[in-house]
């Protein structure tokens, strides 16, 4: 009954000072709106990267050797049995939703050779079926096709590759590397498709040759470095890589293998999202310290010219801490109405955005290729609407609007009756 009196009491202010409160919302409306688009726009540029980063290297999640991502060598593979547990655990009831796509690849370095002079190579063996689901290489064909599975000693080569070693489609050229026993050993490729990926890096070193050239020339069989998985989102990497690590909890504690997320397995991307972040958040922070700033000159004007009817009130009966819970519920009104509205005209303002998305490309205009870390950056954004993200705005604008209201709360609850009552009305 008596919180029902306070926040009359407190909505009662709000409409009295109409024009003050509308001016002090509209702000929030605005921020709130701004900070709904922008935040969005952003998960869904980050989510982006994060997509075309791990589809061109090792997916959301990859089990691998320990020693691997350092050596990169054929005695760096995984055994039979850990591949067949790790496609098991991923194939299972509880993991199965979560996974796009997977590729289970041999992964080495070696040297490319031809007439027109050697390059150091990394030469993958991958399933071109599989692949093709996973990674993005095979949209990249300039030049002949992508590899298939009956193909036999055929090379999908990178376009800076192919032309710094004189290749066409059709060519011959040797690759060497390191055999499962331990030797050098050479095998002739002939070149089928030429890609370029926009990754530098990729399109001056990657061979893609199938699983079974790759086991047949290096002795490996079936062997593979790595099983590498495209998750329905980044979000749920870590909880695919515990899952996971509890699977092969055996071969991880033996030093098998291991569970890596994309985080670690490419931290240039993971830090310069984080960055991206982190500058996104000073600058939303910067605007919402200017509106709160607005809310607490609404809220303490309001209490300024209310001496006189705090004083009243208190002499009423009215605790001081009831005084200053009228102007807390006032500031909190304003923000969670305000929040609110700003939170529904942001998602309806990003609404248009989700079939064709954000077309950024005016600003990439004397731009052919832009890359980071590994990741092919799109001028198309798509904005990502999740739950927990509106969650977390509503709460931020609803904290903004708490803290705000605290001094002027405590402002009314110092209120001196006496002093009070020989204000004018």
């Amino acid at each position: 009954m008596l919180l029902r009196v306070l926040v009359r009491l407190a909505l009662r202010n709000l409409r009295r000072h109409l024009r003050r409160t509308v001016l002090t919302a509209s702000a929030m409306i605005v921020g709130g709106a701004f900070l709904v688009w922008s935040m969005t726009i952003d998960d869904g540029s980050h989510e982006q990267w994060v997509d075309s980063g791990v589809r061109m290297g090792s997916g959301h999640v990859t089990v691998e050797r320990p020693e691997y991502r350092l050596r990169r060598q054929i005695d760096n593979r995984l055994t039979t049995d850990v591949r067949r547990a790790a496609e098991q655990a991923l194939a299972s009831p509880e993991i199965a939703p979560h996974v796009v796509t997977m590729s289970a690849k041999l992964g080495i370095n070696g040297l490319a050779s031809s007439a027109a002079g050697a390059r150091p190579a990394q030469i993958v063996g991958v399933d071109p079926v599989a692949e093709a689901g996973f990674g993005m290489i095979d949209d990249g064909v300039i030049e002949g096709r992508y590899l298939e599975p009956d193909d036999r000693l055929a090379a999908f080569v990178g376009a800076d590759l192919a032309l710094s070693l004189g290749l066409e489609i059709g060519s011959r050229f040797v690759v060497q590397a390191q055999g499962a026993d331990g030797e050098i050993t050479g095998q002739l490729l002939h070149v089928t498709g030429i890609f370029r990926s926009r990754v530098a890096a990729i399109d001056q070193a990657t061979i893609h040759i199938t699983l079974a050239t790759a086991g047949e020339w290096l002795g490996s069989g079936s062997d593979v470095t790595n099983v590498a998985v495209v998750l329905q989102g980044s979000g749920r990497a870590r909880w695919v890589s515990d899952r996971l690590a509890l699977a092969l909890a055996e071969p991880v504690e033996r030093g098998e293998a291991r569970v890596v997320g994309w985080r670690e397995a490419n931290p240039v991307l993971a830090a310069g999202i984080a960055i991206d972040e982190f500058g996104n958040y000073v600058i939303q922070g910067f605007l919402f310290v200017i509106i709160a700033f607005g809310i607490v000159n609404t809220v303490l004007m309001s209490v300024m010219h209310r001496q006189r009817e705090f004083g009243v009130l208190q002499a009423q009966g009215l605790t001081p801490g009831q005084t200053g819970t009228v102007v807390l519920i006032e500031g909190l009104t304003l923000s969670a109405v305000s929040g609110l509205v700003g939170v529904g005209l942001g998602l309806l303002g990003t609404w248009y955005f989700f079939g064709d998305g954000l077309d950024t490309s005016v600003f990439m205009q004397d731009i052919d290729e832009l890359t980071f870390s590994g990741a092919v950056v799109d001028p198309i954004i798509v904005p990502i609407f999740g739950v927990r993200r509106i969650v977390q705005i509503v709460a931020f604008i609803l904290g903004i609007g708490i803290l705000a209201s605290v001094y002027p709360a405590l402002r009314a609850a110092r209120v001196d009756v006496t002093e009070a009552m020989k204000f004018d009305r």
